[in-house]
């Protein structure tokens, strides 16, 4: 299976420079579950979008410090994208930024989250289990960083997941699939992150960000989740 990777990731500082970028990151993601699939990466922030999208059997769009809200000409062209993958029933996986522009570009709306950032190990539970996310867990353990939320679901999108009282991911159909959060961290990059952003973080937040990466995130079965949905979604 060959997987387009809809990079939308701005962040361009020296800290970014240091970590593995989001192509290489949500390659090894679908890797850990099918090693021999392949992926080729669109800088979409840049503008650097794909020529037909549709060669490809799907598609993934990354995590961003960009707000799908912002207006800036290439979510625009982002979000019109989306419209025409869904209406050919095209598959789809969103990440934290990718999940808001799936929901925004379908109808959805965006808001600021309520108690600020959520940031280190979320617990979240799941509320429908479709065929392809038989391994999950009933709570599911990912790693997020992020300081918006989906407010208001798609039309005929199910929730997938929540977090105090918060979505946390959705299903459209057998061709989309979202999470509010980053299944593509690894435990060093989300620990490396959070000492990052410390000045960026309440304290308090900042403090029970560290406690939580105490334990592990459910990466490995979330990739398997991941490599069936777009395996059902090509049938």
């Amino acid at each position: 299976m060959h997987l387009a990777i809809l990079m939308t990731n701005t962040d361009e500082s020296a800290f970014a420079q240091r970590h593995p970028k989001d192509g290489e990151k949500f390659t090894s993601l679908i890797q850990m579950a099918r090693p021999d699939w392949r992926t080729t990466v669109f800088a979409v922030k840049d503008g650097a979008f794909p020529q037909d999208l549709f060669q490809f059997d799907g598609a993934m769009i990354t995590g961003s410090p960009a707000s799908a809200r912002s207006g800036a000409a290439w979510i625009a062209q982002l979000l019109d994208l989306i419209r025409a993958a869904h209406a050919r029933r095209f598959p789809l996986f969103g990440a934290c930024f990718g999940h808001q522009a799936i929901a925004l570009a379908l109808g959805g709306s965006l808001d600021r989250n309520p108690d600020g950032w959520v940031h280190g190990l979320t617990r979240n539970q799941l509320l429908y289990r479709p065929d392809w996310a038989a391994g999950l867990p009933d709570e599911i353990k990912l790693y997020g960083s992020h300081c918006e939320c989906v407010s208001t679901l798609p039309e005929s999108a199910t929730a997938l997941s929540e977090s105090n009282g918060m979505n946390t991911g959705f299903t459209l159909g057998r061709h989309i699939f979202t999470t509010q959060h980053h299944p593509e961290m690894s435990h060093d990059f989300i620990l490396a992150l959070s000492h990052e952003m410390r000045d960026d973080l309440d304290p308090a937040v900042h403090a029970r960000a560290l406690n939580s990466l105490a334990e592990p995130s459910d990466q490995h079965a979330f990739a398997e989740c991941l490599a069936r949905f777009f395996e059902q979604s090509a049938r």
